[in-house]
């Protein structure tokens, strides 16, 4: 769903039932896991805090982070790579792929890559990709995007997922089981892992320390990746650095805790270089691109703090505007809340205008992050920078200019009371207006209005102050 403004994307999403159900069972379930899991903490609030501490510090001085990170990459034995852009990102791993003869890479789950469109670009190089990861892989083969951070094929079904096995392996009569689809899907990528000659990761966290990245996983496939083909590249954000051990282990903990409600995920994979002498496997050359692509201007800019994203995905869990209407609405790699904010930074405001709008602002994102990222104000940011720049319709900022008039003129506003409860009349039913005229019609198509009151609050204080003469 790449087509149309999001309000059209969304009016589609919210008549597809199977879609809602969907998100209702994933994130209801990924919800209550978390809290669960956070719970048992003895102190969840203070990680919390110790969490968000951290992410400040490492944007606060992350230059110096960076250099650190970069020179205990290189003391491994590792290759560092700097990337202003995702074309040059890509560029970057085009010719690592060309300098080695290349023909088939295999990707483990990747938010960055998805970003610079990575596949695409190696495609067209004439390398094949492949995704290993369950959901990706699914994704993969039905053409799509991820619909969301951490479960990127929560909107297919189970018939779905047959169906793509079916085209992709050949096998007919598959069950409608999840351990025999996975079977499936181990069977027809375990040769890949062996014939591919590039491996590429993201990166949840790098640490400056020692120069390790980690990755966090469900599935073996992630160190298959990173341990059978000969050259392993991994992609990351700039802003993705824990400055040591310790950090890792509050890092750590928050991310599978708040994304999946997991004490821990089943694979943490610690990479620190290439093979070396003794080691059993690795890869012989070790890559890692550190991208920029736009953070830098958001590392300037008064919306730093998102940042120090952990890309857990519990803010797209309790969003009430995600949960009615999945990721591929907002026709974006990162969706839900998080991708309402720095998908109009990375991209530009224009590309993404109503993203900043497609939120209630009711603060269920900021109380579930883990490191605390207060996404309603820089969502009243965006949208008041929007304003001020002209983009929102002039009828909707000649109906606040004037409401705010009246507002302001206490004559005007009781006497606009009184004539709206005359208009009303013929549209109330129970004291609901079930439907309304245009504008109105496009809310009360979907959900009633209150109708206004006999009497209003200034008319009843009033009454009260009125002297008694009894």
């Amino acid at each position: 769903m790449t087509t149309g403004t999001f309000t059209e994307r969304a009016t589609t999403a919210v008549q597809d039932t199977q879609l809602r159900d969907a998100l209702a069972r994933a994130t209801v379930h990924f919800v209550d896991g978390r809290l669960t899991a956070m719970g048992e903490l003895p102190d969840p609030d203070g990680l919390r805090d110790r969490g968000r501490a951290i992410r400040r510090e490492v944007l606060e001085n992350l230059d110096e982070h960076l250099a650190t990170l970069a020179d205990a990459v290189e003391a491994a034995g590792g290759h560092v790579h700097w990337a202003l852009d995702g074309d040059e990102a890509c560029r970057i791993v085009g010719q690592i792929a060309e300098q080695h003869g290349v023909e088939l890479a295999v990707k483990a789950k990747s938010m960055t890559s998805e970003e610079i469109e990575l596949n695409h670009v190696l495609e067209a190089q004439g390398v094949s990709v492949v995704e290993t990861d369950l959901g990706e892989w699914i994704i993969q083969l039905a053409g799509e995007r991820p619909s969301h951070i951490i479960a990127p094929a929560v909107h297919k079904t189970i018939e779905d997922v047959i169906e793509l096995f079916k085209t992709a392996t050949g096998e007919e009569g598959l069950p409608a089981e999840i351990p025999a689809l996975t079977a499936v899907a181990r069977r027809a990528l375990r040769q890949r892992f062996v014939e591919a000659g590039l491996g590429i990761s993201g990166v949840n966290f790098a640490v400056a320390e020692t120069g390790t990245v980690i990755l966090v996983t469900n599935e073996g496939n992630g160190r298959f990746v990173t341990s059978l083909p000969p050259v392993h590249v991994a992609i990351m954000g700039l802003e993705k650095v824990a400055p040591t051990w310790d950090d890792l282990t509050v890092l750590l903990p928050l991310l599978t805790r708040s994304a999946t409600g997991q004490r821990m995920s089943s694979y943490v994979t610690a990479v620190t270089g290439p093979r070396r002498a003794g080691d059993i496997d690795g890869p012989q050359e070790f890559h890692l691109v550190i991208m920029d692509n736009g953070r830098s201007d958001i590392l300037d800019s008064k919306y730093r703090e998102s940042l120090a994203c952990i890309r857990c995905g519990a803010c797209l869990n309790v969003c009430p505007v995600y949960g009615e209407v999945g990721g591929h609405t907002y026709a974006s790699t990162y969706p839900g809340p998080i991708g309402s904010v720095i998908t109009p930074l990375l991209e530009g405001a224009e590309s993404a205008s109503e993203l900043p709008w497609a939120s209630s602002l009711c603060g269920a994102c900021l109380d579930a992050c883990p490191v605390r990222i207060d996404l309603p104000r820089m969502l009243i940011e965006l949208r008041d920078e929007q304003v001020a720049r002209g983009m929102t319709p002039r009828s909707e900022s000649w109906a606040f200019r004037w409401f705010g008039r009246l507002t302001r003129h206490r004559f005007l506003y009781s006497l606009a009371v009184r004539v709206g409860r005359l208009l009303q009349r013929p549209l109330t039913r129970d004291d609901r207006i079930t439907s309304a005229p245009p504008p109105l019609s496009g809310w009360t198509q979907y959900r009633d209005f209150p109708a206004l009151a006999g009497r209003s609050f200034s008319e009843r204080w009033e009454e009260m102050e009125k002297p008694s003469h009894d």
